[in-house]
């Protein structure tokens, strides 16, 4: 598959690319690693790319009064190495050193990563119309259905394929997003949006916008956070099922906490009814509570033909992390 000619754009301000995206035909440029092998399998062919890379402003970690500010730009790579993020929220870092392979991290964004595109092969191929790319129905349900949702599809059954979108939604992080009608703020757990919202996009970004920053607030006293995520080989895999988990023990209870499992649901599915269970729970018994924080996760789930394998899975991953957490010890999971 050969790639269509293209305008290649550099704006000078995210003004200027704010205007130039909200061109037809205009798509945005971070890293590439994602839009690029969309080009090439002959999946999308944009008239222009907006590239994001010089807009200097867009890169780097802000401590802030109420927490902590990131570029969209800034690479995987340097958020995984960053210090500061690791000591107070070791659940992103752990998520962004995870992903992929050193030479992505290296090249791939914050921004790129919770804007990329479904995997599923479906959707990927050239040769084939699914509902997502206008055709008039799901084929993988007749077809196969290993690596999709076992939560919140509708028509459509993607997984979200973000590791850092997971992590960012269990910290209650903001997204700010940059427009032609201007700046706007929005919690990030709100930007992903399911099929049922809209079949063709995963996100609420309007025509023009671009992912600018995402804030972090401040987290109670006595938090600590993880990062599971199983796959098929042990690195350069996207998650069957990951788990952000982030618990605040005061007194020898939990006083907050926020479960988040990726790789079951077309967007980060934050197990409330978890959530729930584990606020005030004693941490005496921590295999118990644990065990019954993961069965809570997963409850509901409704797994396709081929992918039921995915709800012990994910219940065991929230059990993991939550012993983990409590305990002060590190599970022996693959995280890189």
């Amino acid at each position: 598959m050969s790639l269509r000619p293209f305008q290649y754009l550099e704006p000078d301000s995210l003004e200027e690319a704010a205007s130039l995206l909200s061109k037809d035909g205009a798509r945005a440029l971070a890293g590439g690693s994602d839009l690029l092998s969309e080009m090439k399998e002959g999946v999308i062919a944009p008239q222009a790319l907006v590239s994001l890379a010089g807009l200097e402003d867009l890169r780097g970690v802000e401590a802030t009064s109420d927490g902590v500010r990131i570029g969209a730009m800034s690479s995987l790579a340097s958020l995984a190495a960053n210090t500061e993020l690791q000591q107070r929220y070791r659940v992103l870092t752990e998520a962004a050193a995870g992903i992929a392979t050193p030479q992505i991290r290296n090249v791939g964004t914050l921004g790129g990563n919770l804007c990329q595109r479904p995997r599923c092969f479906y959707y990927r191929s050239p040769h084939t119309l699914c509902l997502k790319k206008g055709g008039d129905s799901c084929l993988a349900l007749p077809g196969n259905s290993k690596y999709l949702c076992i939560i919140g599809g509708e028509r459509c059954y993607i997984v979200h394929p973000s590791d850092m979108a997971v992590a960012l939604v269990a910290l209650d992080a903001d997204v700010e997003l940059c427009g032609p009608a201007g700046r706007r703020n929005i919690p990030l757990n709100e930007f992903f949006t399911g099929p049922g919202s809209n079949i063709r996009a995963e996100n609420a970004l309007q025509h023009g916008e671009v992912v600018a920053s995402v804030s972090l607030p401040l987290l109670p006293e006595g938090t600590n956070s993880t990062y599971l995520k199983a796959r098929e080989r042990e690195a350069g895999d996207f998650a069957l099922v990951s788990v952000a988990a982030v618990v605040a023990v005061a007194n020898g209870r939990i006083t907050w906490t926020r479960i988040v499992l990726g790789g079951v649901a077309p967007y980060p599915f934050r197990a409330t009814t978890a959530e729930e269970y584990l606020m005030g729970a004693a941490t005496v018994d921590v295999d118990t509570v644990a065990a019954e924080a993961g069965r809570r996760a997963i409850a509901g789930a409704t797994p396709l033909r081929d992918n039921a394998y995915k709800v012990d899975l994910a219940a065991n991953l929230v059990k993991l992390a939550i012993i983990s957490l409590l305990s002060g010890d590190d599970v022996e999971w693959p995280k890189s």
